[in-house]
């Protein structure tokens, strides 16, 4: 069986990190990519005996230079992409419309709109060109790609931007074997602190319900493994009890 060959962006730490480790668990071989080699080199290191199926690469997903670094570095290394999984994202504390900063406004939606923008244009490129043609994209959203938070107008903005590329993506992708889906994650246990309180729709703060980092990078695997004939356009996985519709 050929060698399957996925890059996930965001990889040195949280939700990449665990879906990377995910996938080298099934056999993925997997460039792992993000500002900072350091985190990148612990990603590695914790897939244990598979650390060999994870490769390291540094990237900024938002400089179009960097990027196409990084897919050259793929396509010399390994002649093809099976899987992209979107991930990379700089976040901002929530802030009242009115008090954002426009280097904030910029810097997330470099990051997410933009990043998912330009690493999918080059796992695009590859995955028409090569043989056997097509692949899979999946793009990291929120269910802040649906609903709001309040005072989150960046990253909102930013989240709704990822879903109308993953519908462009996946329309566009259809003649090339390309598939595109969307995966809205809810709150995550944090690995390494409390998991912080949050505004409500009513304006007050809570701490709102968490899952296990499994229950994501179960569903990303399962995504991941499907024929490119088959997709799973849009999926959300939360909390149950996790204040989502209507944020009420």
């Amino acid at each position: 069986m050929p060698e399957s060959i996925a890059v996930v962006t965001g990889a040195g730490s949280g939700i990449g990190r665990g879906c990377a480790l995910a996938l080298a668990e099934r056999g993925w071989t997997v460039v792992v990519t993000g500002r900072r080699e350091e985190p990148l080199r612990k990603t590695a290191a914790l897939a244990g005996e598979r650390s060999g199926r994870i490769v390291p690469v540094v990237a900024d997903v938002a400089d179009p230079q960097s990027v196409d670094a990084l897919f050259n570095s793929v396509a010399t290394g390994f002649g093809r992409i099976d899987l992209l999984f979107n991930n990379a994202a700089d976040v901002m504390p929530a802030t009242a419309t009115e008090d954002v900063a426009a280097a904030d406004w910029y810097r997330v939606l470099n990051s997410i709109a933009t990043g998912t923008f330009l690493c999918s244009q080059a796992a695009y490129r590859m995955m028409k060109e090569q043989s056997p043609r097509g692949g899979r994209i999946i793009n990291n959203a929120a269910p802040s790609a649906q609903v709001p938070r309040p005072d989150s107008i960046a990253f909102t903005a930013a989240k709704h931007a990822v879903a109308g590329i993953t519908r462009s993506l996946a329309l566009d992708g259809r003649q090339y074997d390309i598939a595109c889906g969307q995966i809205d994650i809810g709150n995550v246990t944090p690995e390494d602190r409390p998991q912080p309180p949050a505004r409500q729709a009513d304006r007050s703060m809570r701490v709102e319900p968490t899952m296990d980092m499994r229950h994501v990078t179960e569903m990303v695997v399962a995504m991941a493994a499907l024929p490119v004939s088959v997709n799973i356009a849009h999926v959300t996985v939360m909390p149950s009890a996790m204040p989502y519709l209507g944020r009420g």
